[in-house]
């Protein structure tokens, strides 16, 4: 049996095609959905249009082949939204799908059931509006967090001037507390795959090459510095490099940097397996 689940994202949509226990493929639609959010409190209209429209595509591409259950679920931009009812009576109409706004500590527990599946560890999730980490023990969560900043965040509010960046992150970490120590933790999500995208140099995106790549704590703090010290059109032309994610990708690697320091990481994991495995899990009881 076919599952489609739909990831309404920050920063993009995501379309997952799953069937028998294994993912078939993604595919992304990067839609800006959070884009001013942390000005105005509210998610515009065109970039409501623009999500909906995606959300609408995938759903019919999904139903095309053959999807016996289509599932959707939105993290941090609509629930933290003022017009969120506004933009899920935008998907209803436009693609007939009823959206599941999650929130951040299911976000972090569906994060690390898809990565990790029911084993120990940890795991970051760096997105476009949250931060989710969380940390698993003896089969059980011990810590999970959601802050509030993220990739898109960063860049709305502080442009891609290093030390801005920093004086948000510094205070946004705050939030987190004591984070109980588990050794080896994973990252999941747009920062983490594009930051091994680029490390590895890669001419074309290949998740079987992705999944497992290990970035040291000194090598992505270089990578952020190298990135908010070039123009954005130069960022664009790098190896491994998602054009659609050049002005944000200095910022979330800064974030992600600055996380590894605070947890005392070496380095982390990659996972290309992320919450879009881990809601169809949920979901269907697996």
């Amino acid at each position: 049996m076919k599952i489609a689940a739909i990831d309404i994202g920050s920063n993009s949509v995501r379309l997952m095609m799953w069937a028998d226990g294994k993912t078939l493929y993604k595919r992304i639609n990067t839609t800006r959905l959070g884009e001013g959010l942390v000005s105005t409190g509210v998610m515009s209209p065109a970039a409501m249009h623009r999500t909906a429209a995606a959300v609408r595509d995938f759903a019919a591409a999904a139903a095309e082949e053959g999807a016996a259950k289509v599932y959707a679920f939105a993290t941090a931009a609509v629930r933290r939204a003022a017009n969120r009812e506004e933009f899920l009576g935008e998907v209803r109409r436009v693609a007939g799908i009823e959206v599941d706004v999650i929130s951040g500590e299911e976000e972090a527990e569906i994060g690390i059931l898809g990565a990790l599946g029911n084993s120990d560890g940890g795991m970051i999730d760096v997105g476009g509006a949250s931060t989710e980490i969380i940390v698993r023990r003896g089969g059980k969560s011990v810590y999970a967090h959601s802050a509030d900043v993220g990739a898109v965040r960063l860049y709305d509010a502080c442009g891609r001037d290093y030390d801005k960046l920093n004086g948000f992150i510094t205070a946004a970490l705050a939030e987190y507390g004591e984070v109980p120590a588990c050794g080896a933790m994973c990252a999941i999500g747009g920062t983490a795959t594009t930051m091994a995208a680029v490390a590895l140099a890669l001419e074309k995106y290949d998740p079987a090459v992705i999944d497992g790549t290990c970035i040291g704590v000194a090598q992505a703090g270089e990578m952020a510095q190298k990135l908010l010290s070039m123009p954005v059109e130069e960022v664009m032309k790098m190896r491994g490099m998602d054009p659609r994610r050049a002005d944000i990708i200095g910022g979330g690697s800064l974030l992600m940097y600055r996380i590894m320091r605070m947890l005392g990481l070496n380095e982390i994991t990659v996972s290309e397996r992320d919450n879009l495995e881990g809601y169809v899990a949920l979901r269907e009881g697996l």
